[in-house]
């Protein structure tokens, strides 16, 4: 950094001061518990059997010390090449019509919050409300570090079973909602799409009921016909401002479908994207007639199902992660 030119090139030296920061992010901490670790054992050394109150002081500060430990521990496990990124996180409405569209909202709260939680800023990028409540599909930037290393756990089918404010009769019923997760990729990301394999369509973005929010065609829909992918954005203030988030969009999801088949492991990726609906499931969130929340993946439950849905993600995720990793 202190070479000179290194600040020319901005794109370059962002980057660089970026992967510095986690780096000090990644070791300073485990300085910092081993100083910790030194000091507590040259106190436990010299100090005399009786007294007791200094004893009690470095047994507390070891517990802590331990607890420190074991969320430095967690970290490790978010050791792949793209987990460090922001995550452009979409939810779609599955089979339950109103009550689907309405569990999707209750999702996205519950990320937010979770984001909410980690420090990280949730901008939405697009949204379709659907017909009578709730949200249809809503795609959303989630932007800090380890944001993608986090929320890839949830990846796949979300069921809720619940007695539904929607039916007059007050009868049990079952919703679901998928979840897809994408890292953000630099700008600068060996991605080259060709303007002759793009349709860019324009459109008014819709608000509650399809009613127009925007006088203008500003929202921007884009598809690459080569893969059939499509990104579209809505949320921004102009036009231009749309296309280019919406071919960030485009490029990320591109970049992830070449890094799956360059790893091989499209297979194992798109069996966690089945169809929305019975016994596709990830995790189910039981209301009634008790409270459970359970992922399938790993048996990790929990009865509070109200801090899970307030953001309580991190049991769920740290269960997903180190069977992930027991796996590999």
């Amino acid at each position: 950094m202190a070479q000179p030119g290194f600040w020319d090139n901005e794109g370059s030296s962002t980057r660089i001061v970026k992967q510095l920061k986690l780096l000090k992010t990644a070791v300073e901490p485990w300085q910092a518990s081993l100083l910790k670790y030194k000091e507590l054992k040259e106190l436990a050394e010299i100090v005399k059997a009786r007294d007791q109150e200094l004893i009690a002081d470095i047994s507390r500060d070891l517990i802590l010390l331990s607890k420190e430990l074991e969320k430095l521990e967690f970290k490790t496990l978010l050791g792949g090449e793209l987990d460090p990124n922001s995550a452009i996180i979409s939810i779609n409405a599955g089979a339950g019509g109103t009550e689907s569209c309405d569990w999707v909202g209750m999702l996205f709260r519950m990320y937010s919050r979770f984001a909410e939680k980690k420090g990280y800023t949730v901008k939405t990028i697009d949204m379709l409300p659907g017909e009578e409540a709730g949200i249809k599909n809503i795609t959303a930037l989630v932007e800090g570090d380890f944001a993608y290393g986090y929320l890839k756990a949830e990846q796949g089918v979300h069921r809720l079973v619940r007695i539904s404010p929607f039916d007059a009769n007050k009868r049990r019923h079952t919703s679901f909602a998928s979840v897809d997760v994408i890292p953000e990729i630099e700008e600068d990301a060996d991605i080259k799409l060709e303007e002759k394999d793009l349709r860019i369509d324009v459109y008014r973005s819709k608000g509650a009921g399809g009613q127009s929010v925007n006088t203008t065609d500003s929202a921007v829909r884009i598809t690459h016909l080569p893969t059939g992918i499509v990104a579209q954005c809505q949320n921004e203030r102009s036009q231009h401002q749309n296309k280019q988030t919406a071919l960030k969009i485009l490029k990320a999801r591109i970049y992830e479908l070449e890094r799956e088949k360059k790893e091989k492991e499209r297979s194992r990726h798109s069996s966690e994207k089945k169809k929305i609906e019975w016994g596709s499931q990830i995790r189910s969130y039981v209301m009634q007639p008790y409270t459970l929340v359970k992922d399938h993946r790993t048996n990790f439950e929990t009865g509070d199902v109200a801090r899970v849905m307030d953001g309580g993600l991190d049991e769920f995720i740290e269960a997903y992660l180190k069977s992930s990793m027991r796996k590999d």
